[in-house]
């Protein structure tokens, strides 16, 4: 899943170069409406449909939604409004079929279970994530942006075949065929439940403030990316390999810490540990991105960034959840970590486009975002004890 996504991430950055800022600020917008509009879709198949059924059939839509743009990019590839669709469409389902795997491993494990293997399993996410980008960059001199998109959808038909050798180890798992039976049982309740959920609870209220500070700080630094990128290199083909090669450098680099670091971290320092880290080094990388404004500190701010949230804010957000009941990890889960993110997406991209139109410096832009990284790792450290506090009450459960 995630080799066929990032095998497609290079191009959706290219797309957005070939846009510009300001018509991608306003994709933001509508990308965050989508994600709204996606969270009861996917609130009624968790009502109405056994998991075993409704998982393969999410990749299985991905996978033939990239075939149909890849076919329609090849016939014109200058379509903008083609573009835009496409751009708005990885922006939401990158997140939601993430998301939706995450839901399926924090039911298949308990909370000690996912501080030992997340890390290692994240790390084989990375073996994918890092296949994708190489592959792009090997091939899309020969098959071109719109090729690269059949090769993402093939991916994710073979990701449907081991979901469901995944399914069928989770049904194995339950010591009787009526649990089995129990456990893949639709969930019910209201397809609008995450809404209400989160409302409800100061714990994921307190999870929702760290994504979309998480989403604000990974805003600032992507439109400080789509200028000096687009003011560097002027080839589409070559920024398509220039992100491929930032994405195989960050998947390269996460994928060590994530097997020698990351569950050691979580076990001995506590999930509070991971959240904190890689905000507090955003605020270094913020400021000095303010104070010398290049592709060179660029790559190094981005790469150090995208490597820490893989390799530690992610498995740490992820081990929040497991402290929660079925129906919050798939419906809450899906509300914050779609609709939520996108949401300070679109609400930060707006903020950045009226600051450019102020005439604000990209340095002074840059040291905004440093202070927002300040707040997202004080949040961190909090939602860490909150974590430690539950963590008692659900091995009880």
């Amino acid at each position: 899943m995630l080799g066929g996504y990032f095998a497609v991430r290079p191009v959706r950055e290219t797309v957005g170069t070939l846009l510009g800022a300001e018509r991608v600020a306003n994709l933001f917008v509508v990308t965050w409406v989508a994600s709204v509009a996606i969270v009861p879709i996917y609130g009624w198949l968790c009502a109405r449909f056994r998991r075993s059924v409704f998982l393969p059939w999410i990749y299985g839509f991905v996978a033939l939604s990239l075939f149909t743009v890849g076919s329609v990019l090849r016939a014109n590839p200058d379509s903008i409004a083609t573009g835009q669709f496409f751009y708005v469409f990885i922006s939401v389902l990158n997140l939601f079929v993430v998301s939706v795997f995450w839901s399926f491993l924090v039911e298949l494990f308990n909370a000690q279970q996912t501080k030992r293997l997340f890390g290692v399993i994240a790390a084989g996410g990375t073996a994918g994530a890092l296949g994708g980008p190489v592959l792009t960059d090997l091939t899309v001199s020969i098959v071109g942006n719109a090729g690269i998109l059949f090769v993402g959808g093939s991916m994710f038909l073979l990701a449907v075949v081991l979901q469901r050798v995944l399914l069928g180890i989770w049904k194995q798992r339950n010591w009787s065929a009526a649990a089995a039976a129990a456990g893949d049982q639709p969930i019910g309740g209201n397809p609008f439940a995450g809404f209400t959920i989160v409302a409800k609870s100061p714990y994921l209220l307190g999870i929702a403030l760290f994504v979309v500070l998480l989403a604000s700080v990974n805003t600032f630094l992507y439109f400080a990316q789509l200028r000096i990128v687009s003011e560097t290199f002027t080839d589409p083909v070559v920024r398509t390999q220039i992100f491929s090669r930032l994405d195989y450098t960050v998947q390269s680099l996460t994928i060590i810490l994530q097997v020698m670091f990351t569950g050691r971290i979580a076990s001995r320092f506590g999930v509070g540990m991971l959240l904190t880290a890689v905000p507090l080094i955003m605020v270094g990388g913020l400021a000095l991105l303010g104070g010398f404004h290049t592709f060179a500190v660029l790559a190094v701010v981005m790469v150090s960034r995208r490597v820490g949230e893989y390799a530690f804010v992610r498995p740490g957000r992820e081990m929040l959840w497991s402290a929660v009941d079925t129906e919050t990890k798939y419906k809450a889960k899906n509300l914050v970590d779609v609709p939520v993110y996108r949401g300070g997406d679109a609400l930060v991209a707006q903020v950045d486009k009226g600051l450019a139109a102020a005439g604000m410096s990209a340095a002074t832009v840059a040291f905004i975002g440093a202070g927002v990284a300040a707040a997202w790792a004080v949040n961190g450290y909090l939602l860490g004890r909150s974590r430690k506090d539950l963590g008692p009450q659900r091995e009880k459960r």
